[in-house]
């Protein structure tokens, strides 16, 4: 779902390296020779030119900064700047408080929290099954940005749940099932053998029915850090913070130093 919010200014704007696809493709191979060698780490770093963030300009609610900034990143990777832009990296931790971190789907966002699925016997579910705590990060390094949402996950409602297994492509349904995910498998023919004998018995066509171990999280944010790259390393890092929850919740920004 897309949040419709008001568009405060907020002079952003990308630097050449991102802009000018063009000239930088163009420069690629009289660059080439100037570039660091693989193994001289140190040596690599990007340049940031963007304009920034001014606390009096930020919407009321993080969801409403989130909106603008991710309506941006859908134009961004329209024009071939960035890919997947709905990729965020999930963070979880076991009882022992041993992290562990994954790439998965943003599905939707609103005023209740962000939205993704996945499989409950996999890690990250059992993970938010004994220790609801969760991170997501959405690394958009083109646009020299990061949001870094962090609070509580908690499943989406089975109807939800059924409604978005019913929009997904025919293919990922069949995978739904095939995976056991997280668990340790043979051989990948395994895998493809389970898959086509799905294949086989719920043809192109026929519905699919939505598993019982597969549905939703909705991670309701308790601090959301909005990241944009500047000058110098002096990075912009503005963090909204919730207290109360419902419709008592409200939010205020902090500047943290970069």
């Amino acid at each position: 779902m897309v949040w419709t919010a008001r568009r405060p200014t907020l002079r952003i704007r990308q630097d050449d390296r991102v802009t000018d696809r063009a000239a930088a493709s163009a420069s690629a191979s009289s660059s080439a020779a100037a570039a660091p060698p693989a193994s001289d780490l140190a040596a690599i770093r990007a340049h940031y030119g963007a304009d920034g963030l001014v606390e009096a300009e930020l919407p009321a609610t993080p969801v409403e900064l989130f909106g603008l900034w991710f309506t941006q990143t859908l134009a961004a990777a329209d024009a071939g700047v960035l890919h997947e832009p709905n990729a965020m990296v999930v963070s979880t931790a076991d009882t022992a408080g041993r992290p562990s971190s994954r790439t998965v789907l943003l599905k939707g966002y609103d005023e209740r929290g962000f939205v993704f699925f996945t499989n409950y016997e996999s890690r990250k579910a059992r993970e938010l099954a004994v220790n609801p705590n969760i991170a997501l990060l959405f690394p958009w390094h083109p646009m020299a940005r990061q949001v870094i949402v962090t609070g509580t996950a908690e499943r989406v409602a089975r109807e939800e749940t059924v409604a978005y297994f019913r929009t997904r492509p025919h293919g990922s349904q069949l995978g739904a099932w095939a995976s056991a995910q997280s668990s340790v498998i043979a051989t990948r023919e395994e895998l493809d053998r389970a898959y086509a004998d799905l294949a086989e018995r719920y043809p192109e066509g026929e519905q699919v029915p939505a598993p019982s171990h597969w549905g939703g999280f909705r991670v309701e944010p308790q601090s959301v850090e909005f990241w944009q790259g500047r000058a110098n390393r002096l990075h912009d890092r503005l963090r909204y913070e919730r207290s109360g929850r419902g419709a008592t919740a409200a939010w205020t920004v902090d500047r943290l130093s970069p």
